[in-house]
Parts: C-alpha cells; structure tokens; sequence
C-alpha cells in the first residue's frame, strides 16, 4: 500500500511537514466536509470512528454523519498523530486516552453550549410532546 498522498516524505509533502488548517466556524460538518479538511478519504474517517471511542459524530435523523468542530479538531489530531508522528493506530489511541485524562477540560463556549443544548435530554422533551398530543387527540375526540 502507497502511502498516504499527505504523509510526512510523501510527494505532496516533501519537509515531513503537515499543514496547519483553519476550521470554519460552523456548528456541523459532514463527513466530505470533514475528509476534505484533514485531506482523507471519508471511508477512513469511517474507520478511525470504529477504532477511536472519542470520535462519535452525532447522526442526523436522515442518517448522516454530523461532525462537531471538537471532532473535526480530534480528526486533525488523529492525523498528525498517524501521518506525522509515525504512531500506530493503537499507540496514537493510546496517546488520545492518556492526554484526555491528564489535560483540563477548557470552558465551554456559548457556541459550544448552544449546540450541547441541541442534544440534551430529548427524551424528556418528547416526553412533553407526546403527552400535548395525547391531550389534543382527547379533545378532538
């Protein structure tokens, strides 16, 4: 198997070194969106999600991949950590695992707070939903 086209020594990266890419700021990305800005295939994201606990996009309710900008910024990591620094992809989980237990988790941004509350506790919300529309159909009836 070649190796990767973006790969430290490869013919489109002939220092060793990776570029540094600016995320746009958007709350979701897809998956073409995310392959594009690591410069990957969208199956190998598809893979480093089997293989990397910490990368779990969320899944729109038409089934499609929903990457958060913490995801796209873990993909990145990811990369540097496979491409660049030359870790197995178990020596760079290994690495993810112990660098999130040991580093502070920084404040939440507004943004970053606004796109949790999208996610938090539907179930009580459908709940709620559910129960209006029970109500509704009684009086309806």
């Amino acid at each position: 198997m070649s190796a990767p086209r973006n790969a430290p020594g490869s013919k489109g990266d002939p220092k060793g070194t990776l570029p540094t890419l600016e995320i746009p700021d958007k709350l979701y990305f897809r998956i073409g969106e995310v392959a594009r800005l690591a410069g990957i295939k969208p199956y190998v994201l598809r893979f480093w999600e089997t293989e990397f606990p910490s990368l779990g996009p969320r899944k729109s309710g038409t089934g499609h991949r929903l990457y958060r900008r913490k995801d796209v910024e873990l993909v990145l990591e990811i990369k540097r950590l496979l491409y660049e620094k030359r870790y197995t992809i178990e020596g760079a989980r290994k690495m993810l695992e112990s660098r999130g237990k040991t580093e502070p988790r920084p404040a939440k941004s507004a943004r970053a707070k606004a796109q949790a509350a999208l996610f938090d506790d539907s179930a009580s919300i459908l709940e709620n939903v559910r129960k209006e529309l029970q109500s509704l159909a009684e009086m309806l009836k």
